[in-house]
């Protein structure tokens, strides 16, 4: 394996025996070769160690956790056993093209290039529903693309490849998220770094029935966990925080959190006085609960609150 060039891919799961062998198969067909995988089981209770051992694959390393620690902390578990000085991030249920690493790796390998981070497009599916990602209306999506990134998350860890040495500066992924993970990942390195993207979808990734995204609250709780630690980024533009202020109020609302949802109207509507909509929420929330779920349903309607 050489150190200069080679890839330390790696997989976190947590009880998905009956995913990951699809994913495994997708990182171990790509045209680049030179890489290692490191299997991250964050104490599966199903046969997961039984399916990652059972390819007999040499560069193949599984690590097994001894309790669960979260999706986050098997990441950093896997960054920290990497052997290679680029790390690439797979997902237990999502797949690779078979080209992925080839596309990606050669703006990392060329002594000439300014980028430290590789991402590319991808397909996300679910629900009868194909998607895109990352959407036409991402203004900027290489270089220095911290301004776009406080706007929105357009980049799921699967589709990055990154020079193990960022992980140094901006520390590795937040432990104490569950949601969000890359989102505020990405956060961080990007006021460090220059992204490239390769305008291709390299990826599929699939949403499970049964995945975290479903949870509404505990994606409330990274939301208003990101806004807090990244205040100082966000603050110096009032209308992109009034925003994230307001997709937070609407989600607490939803949730049946009405009173909570009132103090993030209140905010949403400090930051930007002249937004109809914000003042609507705001003055809805006084109208107690059952009365603003039928007025959610409207804005739900017309005014689609995106992530």
């Amino acid at each position: 394996m050489n150190q200069q060039t080679a890839v330390s891919v790696i997989i976190p799961t947590y009880n998905r025996a009956h995913l990951i062998k699809r994913s495994i198969k997708s990182v171990l067909c790509q045209t680049y070769r030179d890489f290692e995988l490191i299997v991250v089981d964050d104490h599966s209770t199903d046969n997961t160690r039984e399916v990652v051992t059972g390819f007999h694959d040499h560069r193949i390393r599984y690590i097994l956790h001894e309790k669960n620690l979260g999706n986050a902390a098997a990441r950093n578990t896997g960054i920290k056993n990497a052997r290679t000085e680029h790390i690439a991030f797979q997902d237990d249920d999502d797949e690779w093209s078979p080209d992925k690493l080839e596309k990606q790796m050669v703006y990392l390998t060329d002594p000439c290039s300014e980028f430290d981070v590789v991402y590319c497009g991808f397909w996300r599916t679910g629900n009868n529903k194909k998607i895109f990602i990352p959407a036409q209306d991402i203004q900027q999506k290489e270089g220095n693309i911290h301004g776009e990134l406080l706007k929105k998350n357009f980049i799921t860890t699967p589709v990055v490849v990154i020079k193990k040495e960022c992980f140094s500066k901006t520390g590795m992924f937040d432990e104490n998220l569950s949601r969000l993970v890359d989102w505020e990942m990405w956060l961080r390195v990007s006021k460090y770094y220059n992204f490239k993207y390769v305008n291709k979808a390299l990826l599929v990734s699939e949403q499970q029935p049964d995945g975290i995204w479903t949870n509404t609250a505990i994606l409330i709780q990274a939301l208003e966990y990101i806004l807090k630690k990244h205040f100082s980024d966000f603050k110096k533009d009032s209308k992109l925080i009034a925003k994230h202020y307001f997709a937070l109020a609407f989600m607490l609302a939803a949730n049946g959190e009405i009173r909570r949802a009132r103090n993030f109207f209140r905010e949403s509507v400090t930051c930007n006085p002249l937004n109809i909509k914000y003042l609507a929420g705001f003055l809805s929330s006084f109208l107690g609960q059952d009365i603003y779920n039928i007025a959610i349903k409207f804005y739900h309607k017309f005014f689609a609150v995106r992530l």
